[in-house]
């Protein structure tokens, strides 16, 4: 039974490889390695509506998506993602995993469990002084995301935290708001429900 579950194990990260393979990284600050910010874990926690990303295969065609991370007793962090498929008047579909804080990080790599053996490091890389803001970042810049406390943010603030990504060496042509508002849906620069650009 064990090399049953190595052999399934396997071909997970085959197929998670499969799908975050990405086109060449056209910024000239692509090979910058991504440098993190201290938070504060507490005033960290709870909801942040995800207004843009570069997102990884299972977010594709969500609409209306956000995360609730909630700090547990033994130190780890419960991480919900919730999003309607392609209509927000859909379904909510619900994902929970669990988060550990890389010791010395600044609270700011989080060890993201996907399910048993799969991790994934997840960046803090910015977040603004008042905690209405942050940008996760992935180590090779393959995924991204802003985040914000509400679901609807200035176009100002979403350029100045775009900037900040092209700062930081992603190539922010792919990324692609994520409508919050029926109002968004459709809109250019923003995802299509389908799942394309």
């Amino acid at each position: 039974m064990p090399k049953v579950a190595n052999i399934l194990a396997c071909l997970t990260l085959v197929a998670v490889s499969a799908c975050t393979q990405t086109p060449p990284n056209p910024n000239p600050r692509a090979a910058v390695p991504l440098q993190t910010v201290p938070i504060d874990l507490p005033r960290y926690m709870g909801r942040w509506y995800i207004i843009a990303n570069i997102p990884y295969f299972a977010e594709r065609g969500y609409v209306g998506s956000y995360a609730q991370w909630s700090l547990r007793a033994d130190g780890k962090i419960d991480d919900s993602y919730a999003g309607h498929k392609k209509r927000l008047d859909g379904p909510l579909t619900k994902y929970h995993f669990v988060d550990k804080v890389v010791p010395g990080s600044g609270n700011a790599e989080w060890r993201v469990r996907l399910f048993w053996p799969i991790y994934v490091t997840q960046l803090t890389v910015y977040v603004d002084p008042d905690y209405r803001y942050t940008i996760l970042g992935y180590p090779d810049k393959s995924l991204g995301w802003i985040f914000a406390r509400s679901p609807e943010i200035s176009d100002d603030a979403y350029r100045s935290l775009l900037a900040r990504m092209d700062a930081m060496g992603y190539d922010t042509s792919r990324v692609r708001r994520v409508p919050q508002l029926p109002s968004q849906i459709g809109k250019p620069g923003f995802a299509s429900p389908d799942g394309g650009g």
